[in-house]
């Protein structure tokens, strides 16, 4: 390991020691984000901990909580290193994580910059996992108040008013302030949330999906301040822990966390073709969502324009990169075909990269055995192109 740069008034037989001590205590930067490939090169002295490059820029932001210094760049006195190795990563959990919810939302390296800062704000600002009553905003149960959503048709962002009711297990949304009746009731239990701030073009911006007729419903919000839509999704994610908790009396919460949001497996566009196969292929976005492969004409769209099953190999499901032969009609090399028991579907990717990481995303399920509630939810697909 490198070792850090102290001053020259500290001397190197110390300097030698402490840092044994840092090897104790370092584990691995505050966020866990190491664990998937940062490197905690970085540490607040004030708070006495060990940090990635990406979470030391919004350690910044917090001048009056964190100050921050390189491991390897910057110079450090005596009292600092005294400090450092006196506190460490370990400790730092055991004081400012010692009251998380089961539910909130730990971020990691590959979430949103918005996830990222939220979680640093609210262990060392707000100090929300010491103290349980700040909490309130997102595990009271109920929550209301106003959310900017795309219009489905027209493309625009307009106000409405959004309520979360645990009590009739539901999220709810009005067209006017003074409306009786709301435009949509989304059932807390087939809901999901996942931030999308570079589809929607916000940095705070959430698509929330839930079934309507079996079928998937988009919806895209946002809110300017991002304490106030992270307090969302955390609140939709406690509503849906204590959904499962009642429908699962017996699982323990690390069953159930798992379950409460999922990110999407793989996005982007690929070509695709009719069931008969004879028919050109067409560009389309799509989503892989779970065991659901759904594709649109526009990523915000707010119904898929089809949706394919991906069961496992157990049932018949196998994909296979290239197309067969005789297939004509793409305009994209890069083929895969997705055998199933009733038929095959035709993609085409543009990139070689693209066709490796949607082979690896549909494999994914393929090897995944299939849950006993999976079995009836691939009997209501019809395999419609």
């Amino acid at each position: 390991k490198s070792r850090p740069v102290f001053s020259s008034m500290y001397c190197v037989n110390n300097v030698r020691r402490k840092w044994k001590e840092f090897e104790k205590s370092l584990g691995y930067a505050e966020e866990e984000l190491p664990s998937l490939g940062g490197d905690p090169d970085w540490a607040s002295y004030t708070l006495g901990v060990f940090i990635c490059l990406s979470c030391s820029g919004i350690h910044r932001n917090i001048p009056q909580v964190s100050k921050v210094k390189s491991i390897r760049l910057d110079a450090w006195d005596e009292a600092q290193v005294e400090f450092m190795a006196s506190h460490g990563n370990d400790a730092s959990r055991a004081k400012f994580e010692s009251k998380v919810p089961s539910f909130y939302y730990r971020p990691t390296l590959s979430d949103c910059q918005l996830l990222r800062e939220q979680w640093i704000r609210a262990k060392y600002e707000r100090q929300e996992f010491i103290y349980p009553e700040k909490q309130e905003p997102y595990s009271a149960g109920y929550r209301e108040g106003f959310l900017w959503k795309r219009g489905r048709d027209n493309g625009q962002f307009l106000s409405r008013k959004f309520v979360l009711t645990e009590r009739e297990g539901a999220l709810k949304y009005f067209n006017r302030n003074d409306a009786k009746e709301p435009k949509a009731v989304m059932k807390i239990e087939h809901l999901n949330a996942t931030f999308q701030p570079a589809k929607i073009g916000h940095p705070h911006g959430l698509q929330v999906t839930y079934l309507k007729d079996n079928s998937t419903r988009n919806i895209f919000i946002y809110h300017e301040d991002g304490k106030e839509i992270v307090d969302w999704f955390n609140a939709l994610r406690a509503a849906r822990f204590h959904y499962l908790q009642v429908a699962f009396p017996g699982a323990s919460d690390a069953d159930l966390v798992p379950k409460l949001s999922r990110n999407y497996l793989k996005e982007g566009y690929m070509e695709k073709t009719g069931p008969k196969q004879t028919e050109g292929f067409r560009k389309r976005w799509f989503t892989m969502d779970d065991r659901r492969l759904m594709y649109f004409k526009d990523p915000l769209d707010a119904f898929a324009r089809g949706e394919v099953f991906i069961g496992s190999k157990e049932s018949g499901y196998t994909v296979l990169r290239g197309l067969p032969p005789s297939t004509q009609g793409h305009h994209w090399p890069h083929g895969i075909t997705i055998v199933t028991p009733d038929r095959k579907f035709l993609f085409a990717c543009e990139t070689e990269s693209d066709q490796r990481e949607w082979v690896a995303a549909f494999q994914k399920a393929v090897d995944r055995p299939m849950l006993p509630q999976e079995y009836a939810v691939e009997a209501h697909f019809k395999h419609k192109p």
